[in-house]
């Protein structure tokens, strides 16, 4: 994924320090080349040979390291991306004040590359309006942030200020190292996730939609700047707590979910494997073990054919189709029938899997998309956005 990516991990005095080296070591493995600079306070919590024996890059932790010729320019200039994780208040204080008093602020201050940053902190630094305001002005000028989970902290306290998961870190390095806040300003609905439909208090009917592409699409948007609301039935993965999420998980749920959001979002990408059909008359009683069983089911309200009549002109749908078998003539039907502007089809053999092959279908647009969830994602909004600057 990251082969022949150059990119610069710069390490603060956190003490969730130590989580970088599980995220030195998957960039590492995922082919890229990372090279590591550690402030003084960083390597009291960690020693410099980790990182070291991990990238198999030398570490530099002095403005002028005996170990390495590297000076703060060269090093400056052969990233491809910056990335400082943890990143304390001091470090995103002097950056956003323009201090270059060491390696890392000055190697910052130098670079032309794109920066992301990885808070980590407690509760009360990170919320105090000091640090909130340099958060602020950077990203104005275009710094990268994430923003940290909520949980227990190192300190005792319980809030905001956890170092994310590096699975979540690296999602945002794979986006940076190609795009912008882009989206910014744009809001985005995306539905996801197999619907449950009640048999009795113990059984229910469901399908084997994972919901990853939806999450995918939910996870590139939010990244790249957008406003996204994330509907969701049963997901197979945690939904990252940064979306701002729904759980809807039956089809009646989704319905009316989606019915009162979809009026605030340009742009809809329904992804939910809703069910067809529902159980007409469900138990509330678990019912008992017999050797037949009949069960009457009812058809569920057409979503996608509902808020495909009720789209304006500045509004744009998305729908996806998994199909078995004429996936790109029964695709073209639904885009008319339900009033889309763009079909995702895929193969029923790929679904479920973490690499996916779609078919981008719409007015003119024909396009097949490889790969893993994540970078189609991306694809599919690239698309998307190209559709509307025509």
């Amino acid at each position: 994924m990251f082969k022949n990516k150059k990119i610069l991990l710069g390490i603060t005095g956190g003490i969730a320090a130590y989580k970088a080296v599980d995220l030195a070591s998957k960039l590492t493995k995922m082919g890229a080349e990372v090279k590591t600079v550690m402030t003084s306070h960083a390597c009291e919590f960690v020693n410099p040979i980790t990182f070291k024996s991990i990238t198999h890059q030398p570490v530099i932790t002095k403005m002028f390291d005996a170990e390495s010729d590297i000076e703060h320019i060269s090093l400056a200039d052969w990233a491809d991306l910056v990335v400082i994780a943890p990143a304390t208040a001091n470090i995103i204080g002097k950056t956003a004040s323009g201090i270059a008093d060491d390696l890392l602020s000055t190697t910052i201050m130098a670079t032309t590359a794109p920066i992301l940053f990885v808070p980590a902190m407690n509760i009360h630094m990170y919320e105090n309006p000091i640090v909130q305001e340099n958060i602020t002005k950077l990203t104005n000028l275009g710094y990268f942030f994430m923003e940290p989970e909520f949980g227990i902290l190192a300190c005792g306290y319980e809030g905001k200020g956890r170092y994310p998961m590096n699975e979540e870190i690296v999602f945002n390095i794979t986006t940076y190292l190609k795009y912008t806040k882009d989206l910014s300003g744009k809001n985005i609905l995306v539905t996801a996730g197999a619907s449950r439909e009640i048999i009795d208090p113990m059984r229910f009917i469901t399908n084997h939609s994972t919901g990853k592409m939806g999450l995918a699409l939910a996870r590139a948007a939010h990244i790249r700047g957008a406003n996204v609301k994330f509907i969701h039935s049963s997901i197979s993965i945690k939904v990252p707590e940064y979306l701002d999420s729904i759980k809807a998980v039956s089809a009646e749920e989704m319905h009316n979910a989606v019915l009162r959001e979809y009026p605030n979002f340009e742009i809809t990408f329904m992804t939910a494997a809703v069910a067809d059909y529902t159980p007409a008359k469900p138990s509330k009683q678990k019912i008992k073990k017999s050797d037949d069983l009949n069960l009457e089911l009812k058809r569920t309200k057409d979503i996608l054919l509902e808020i495909g009549k009720k789209k304006t002109s500045d509004q744009m749908l998305i729908g996806f189709a998994a199909e078995s078998e004429n996936l790109e003539k029964n695709a073209l039907q639904k885009i008319e029938k339900k009033n889309l502007d763009f079909i995702c089809a895929n193969n029923l053999n790929v679904s479920g899997k973490d690499e996916t092959e779609i078919l981008v279908l719409g007015k003119g647009t024909e396009i097949k998309l490889i790969g893993s969830k994540f970078s189609v994602a991306h694809q599919i909004i690239d698309v998307i956005l190209k559709s509307t600057k025509k």
